[in-house]
Formats: structure tokens, C-alpha cells, sequence
């Protein structure tokens, strides 16, 4: 197998779910040279790739659907952090998990449809439409969660996403 392949493919088995930037970003390649390659391990079976919401993400051979897809976005630090709060606490308000992350409601609401689209979360409604949000299959997520160690630059990105939120939500 071609080093750069080699490197590749391990790089993935330690990061499921890394995204195309980061596999181009973190083994510093070229993203042609990363394009190249991944299309031989995707065709190979090698690889396994996933779209979802605007990022190319890339798992070792035995990830399903939903695995796959928890784990993209368990790579996003904000819908991350709504999870941890809600597999430590329990089911809460929207608006106890935003005062928690210390997020804009609006942007609680944002990840909250993404994580139930992807059936990682739900939302239930009570006594007077009040909202309550718990963890869809919490062992499961936390599972997930352990497999998962973003790198600074996605932490990074995700906090200035968090700073601008701040920013507008006054």
C-alpha cells in the first residue's frame, strides 16, 4: 500500500469521523493528494465516507448509518457539549442546557435539530409545551463519545462559532 494511503487510513482508525480538512490539515498533505487517496481506500473498502452538513466525513470499515453520523457530529464541540450536559444532568429545558454550555438559546435550538435529525436526541413536549430534552440511546452516545478527541484547530473553529453567537445574541 502506498505510504501516504497507509497514513491515511490509520489516521482515520484513531479519528473516526474525521473531516476532509482535518485528514489534509493534520497529516499535512495536499488536499489533492488527500482526495486522490481517499477515493482509492473509499473504492477499495478501505474507508468509509459520510456527507453531512457541509463536511466530508471519513470511518474505518464497520461504523453503521448512525454511528456514523453521531460521530460527525460528536466532532462539532457545541452539539458535544449539549450531550455531555444532558448525559450528566439528565433530561433539561432548552434553556437550562444553554445557561450550562453557556450558549444562545437559538444556538441550543440549531444543534438540537441537527442531533434529532441524526436521532441522537429527543424532544419531548409536557404541560404547557414545555420542552424536555434527553439523550436518544445514552450508553450508546457515550460509547461514541470516548471515541472521540478533537483536534485544537476544530476546537478552535468551533469556539470563535460560539464567540460570534455570543456576539449576536445580544
Amino acid at each position: 500500500m502506498h505510504p501516504q494511503r497507509q497514513r491515511i487510513e490509520t489516521y482515520v482508525a484513531e479519528h473516526p469521523g474525521a473531516h476532509f480538512s482535518e485528514l489534509s490539515r493534520e497529516l499535512d498533505l495536499a488536499t489533492g493528494q488527500v482526495q486522490y487517496h481517499v477515493r482509492k481506500l473509499v473504492r477499495g473498502d478501505a474507508l468509509a465516507r459520510k456527507r453531512l452538513y457541509g463536511r466530508t466525513h471519513f470511518y474505518p470499515p464497520g461504523y453503521d448509518e448512525w454511528q456514523r453520523s453521531a460521530l460527525a457530529l460528536l466532532r462539532r464541540e457545541t452539539a458535544r457539549e449539549i450531550l455531555f450536559v444532558l448525559l450528566e444532568e439528565g433530561p433539561a429545558h432548552p434553556e437550562d442546557v444553554a445557561d450550562d454550555v453557556g450558549i444562545a438559546r437559538a444556538t441550543v435550538e440549531y444543534h438540537v435539530d441537527r442531533l434529532r435529525e441524526q436521532d441522537l436526541l429527543d424532544k419531548e413536549y409536557g404541560e404547557g409545551y414545555r420542552v424536555t430534552l434527553s439523550v436518544s440511546d445514552p450508553e450508546a452516545t457515550a460509547d461514541l463519545l470516548a471515541a472521540i478527541e478533537p483536534s485544537l484547530p476544530d476546537r478552535l473553529i468551533d469556539r470563535f462559532v460560539v464567540l460570534v453567537d455570543d456576539l449576536f445574541a445580544d
